[in-house]
C-alpha cells in the first residue's frame, strides 16, 4: 500500500518537475530557425516557426544560455532555461 502511495505521489509531481526543466524560447526571425535539432552547450534544441523548445542542457545561467542560443539562432523575444524566464531587460541585454 505504501508503495502505491509513494508511486501516486511521484506521478502526480512528474509533470511539475518536468516544467521546472523546460528551456524555450522565441526567435524574432522564423526564417533563422533550424530545420532539425540543434545542439546548444549539450541542450537539444527544436524550433517549429518561431518557437524553439529544449531539453537537457549544461548548469549555467539563463542569461549565459540565452547568449548561446542567440549567437546560434539569431535574436530572441522571450527565453526560459531550465524554467528561469529572463525579463524583458535580460533578454534585451541577451540580444545585444
Amino acid at each position: 500500500m505504501r508503495a502505491l502511495i509513494v508511486a501516486a505521489a511521484l506521478f502526480a509531481a512528474a509533470p511539475a518537475l518536468a516544467q521546472s526543466n523546460a528551456s524555450s524560447a522565441t526567435l524574432v526571425d522564423a526564417s533563422k530557425a533550424p530545420a532539425g535539432r540543434t545542439i546548444i552547450d549539450g541542450a537539444a534544441w527544436r524550433c517549429e516557426s518561431a518557437t524553439c523548445t529544449a531539453t537537457g542542457g549544461a548548469s549555467q545561467t539563463a542569461v549565459r544560455a540565452c547568449r548561446r542560443v542567440v549567437a546560434r539562432l539569431g535574436q530572441v523575444s522571450a527565453f526560459t532555461y531550465k524554467g528561469v524566464a529572463l525579463t524583458a531587460e535580460e533578454v534585451a541585454a541577451c540580444n545585444a
